[in-house]
């Protein structure tokens, strides 16, 4: 993802790029779980033609990229939706999912970025729910991105749209705009919004905004964007520093995580996914499914 990329890679070297302390609420929010944990990760899409060879066989066409995928990740953050979104498509890539999977697909530009939330984006809101709703017990969180000139004065506008959300539809809410983060009162009105609606705030990690990775969970599941760097040294300081966070949520009662990667470059991230899952797999005694890359870390 483009948003807080640094301008080169020498500014990583001189960033402080450590996970921050938890907020308060988040331990509170954990201690109310009750079930295993569950946790998804995987990649932001499957059409990709650089993985034929890396984790799709050679000779893989395109229309069998899902199929592939599925047999090497137990989730998609599904950007795809953002452009469009239709009941067809959805049951088709259903269809093709073993049970377990969850797609986690992103509400539509439309709604957040042209329509802003505003009363005209009821109808294209019914429309995605409709779709959303195709994918069954396949269904992950959805996630609502709002652009980054979003801002704060529409707070109202914002909790109509969340309260007008069906509360069996599962959804976290990203924002980007740096006033809902370091604005106080503005911050805690807008996480106890989604607290008293059972909803969550993505954690989007990424080296120039680190506002963003506010570390607030509002239930016990937990939504997290990664930006890697193509293998900068520090994505693998970083994803540890996420593991062992996350090893410390799931003690504390968390029930779901879904955890996905983006690198500059989409060749690296299985590689990204299959690292963080090999880690929490040793460091957590889960099972999570994974790719067959045996990545020599070495080399990278």
């Amino acid at each position: 993802m483009k948003f807080g990329k640094p301008s080169s890679k020498e500014e990583l070297d001189n960033i402080d790029l450590s996970l921050p302390a938890d907020h308060p609420d988040t331990s509170r929010n954990l201690s109310k779980g009750k079930q295993p944990v569950k946790v998804y990760i995987g990649c932001a899409k499957w059409g990709r033609k650089e993985w034929v060879g890396l984790i799709y066989p050679e000779g893989t066409k395109e229309r069998d990229f899902l199929q592939q995928y599925v047999k090497n990740f137990n989730s998609i953050e599904l950007n795809t939706t953002f452009y469009s979104i239709k009941k067809e498509n959805v049951e088709s890539w259903t269809s093709q999912a073993p049970d377990g999977f969850k797609f986690c697909p992103k509400f539509s530009r439309t709604i957040s970025h042209l329509k802003r939330l505003n009363d005209d984006s009821k109808r294209f809101t019914d429309y995605f729910l409709e779709a959303a709703y195709s994918f069954g017990d396949k269904l992950g969180p959805s996630f609502l991105q709002m652009p980054n000139n979003f801002m704060p004065k529409y707070l109202d506008r914002l909790a109509d749209y969340i309260r007008d959300i069906p509360e069996d539809f599962p959804m976290f809410l990203e924002l980007r705009h740096t006033d809902w983060f370091t604005d106080p009162v503005v911050y805690d009105e807008t996480f106890h919004l989604l607290e008293e609606n059972g909803r969550g705030a993505v954690i989007t990690d990424v080296a120039m905004r680190r506002d963003v990775l506010h570390q607030r969970l509002t239930n016990t599941k937990a939504f997290v964007r990664f930006n890697g760097y193509n293998f900068h040294p520090t994505d693998f300081t970083r994803l540890d520093q996420w593991v062992e966070r996350i090893k410390i949520w799931i003690d504390a009662g968390l029930e779901e995580l879904y955890f996905y990667p983006h690198q500059e470059e989409d060749v690296h991230v299985p590689k990204t996914c299959d690292y963080i899952i090999n880690k929490l797999n040793q460091t957590c005694g889960l099972d999570i499914q994974n790719t067959d890359l045996k990545i020599d870390m070495n080399s990278l």
